[in-house]
């Protein structure tokens, strides 16, 4: 019998799982086990698989994903859930292993670890280390912006940019205008802020990729804050990490514009400091792929420290 761990990914069609199958392919560490068609909406087969897992990878939306944690009685099995049913549910360990010195120990230790979201995943790494150096307050008045590809809105929305009536698609689109979008309690608990941001999100005519920006004046932040202050910090805080790099001055100043594809199909993450400083103005920026990163990506970073802790 073989003693290779058995990774099952529950809702393994989906642009997330999909994406995880392709990150895992030819890998000879492991076995993955997934549902035929016919097989993936019955309960009892989804509990068996999900119960002879060492790891079960969720890739379903919320209400699928609670349900089959409720289906799991085995307490060997460990649980990576990429939708955003856990991610402020105590006793899910946060999925971002660069967000503190301890997390990858915390998640290679864990039962439970909720994947973070996708525009999140940006917004946290500019801001906690800010916050928690004293450089933004934890008050500050936020408005975080970002843009996606299409494909954060799941099979649905891909369909609708590559299927017969792509012609008809939108070029680019600004949703969430009532403000209540489920990331801000996200973005605020793992961010440190005592304040929920005001969060911003749209989508454009591009498949995959991200750009999250924050506006911040100088005016509102400690006297001694400046660019170069803010992106020491953030320097300091990813030193020697291998997904997450940070635009020096060199290279700020050297950038005209940013790209949401540039890390597309990578793990990778860049954090910019831009501004200026004659009127005060200071914008934070975050590029990764929001199917990398900012999902499937995170998801197997995870799933390989919680290997190794095996």
């Amino acid at each position: 019998m073989s003693t290779l761990p058995l990774i099952f990914i529950d809702g393994d069609q989906g642009t997330t799982g999909l994406q995880i199958h392709e990150r895992l392919r030819g890998r000879n560490d492991l076995r993955i086990l997934t549902l035929p068609a016919a097989e993936r909406k019955d309960a009892r087969r989804r509990a068996e698989a999900l119960n002879s897992a060492d790891i079960a990878l969720l890739c379903l939306p919320d209400a699928a994903a609670r349900e089959a944690v409720s289906l799991i009685e085995n307490p060997g099995v460990r649980v990576i859930d990429a939708s955003s049913a856990h991610r402020v549910t105590p006793g899910w360990v946060y999925g971002f292993p660069e967000m503190a010195a301890g997390q990858p120990q915390a998640i290679a230790d864990a039962l439970r670890v909720t994947n973070p979201g996708c525009y999140p995943t940006g917004a946290i790494a500019l801001l906690r280390p800010l916050v928690q150096a004293g450089l933004v307050p934890a008050d500050y008045p936020l408005t975080i912006h970002a843009v996606s590809g299409y494909s954060g809105g799941g099979r649905a929305q891909v369909e609708q940019y590559e299927g017969p009536a792509a012609a008809e698609a939108a070029p680019y689109v600004l949703y969430g205008l009532g403000l209540a979008h489920k990331h801000p309690p996200e973005m605020q608990r793992y961010a440190g802020l005592s304040q929920r941001p005001i969060f911003v999100p749209s989508y454009g005519a591009f498949r995959q990729g991200i750009v999250l920006s924050i506006a911040l004046q100088t005016r509102l932040l400690p006297a001694h804050v400046t660019q170069e202050s803010l992106r020491a910090a953030l320097q300091a805080h990813y030193a020697g990490m291998r997904h997450v790099a940070v635009l020096d001055a060199q290279q700020s100043a050297a950038t005209a514009q940013l790209d949401p594809t540039r890390h597309n199909d990578s793990n990778d993450m860049t954090l910019g400091v831009f501004g200026n400083a004659a009127e005060g103005h200071i914008l934070l920026c975050a590029v990764f792929d929001n199917l990398g990163k900012g999902a499937s990506g995170a998801a197997v970073q995870n799933l390989d420290l919680m290997l190794r802790a095996r």
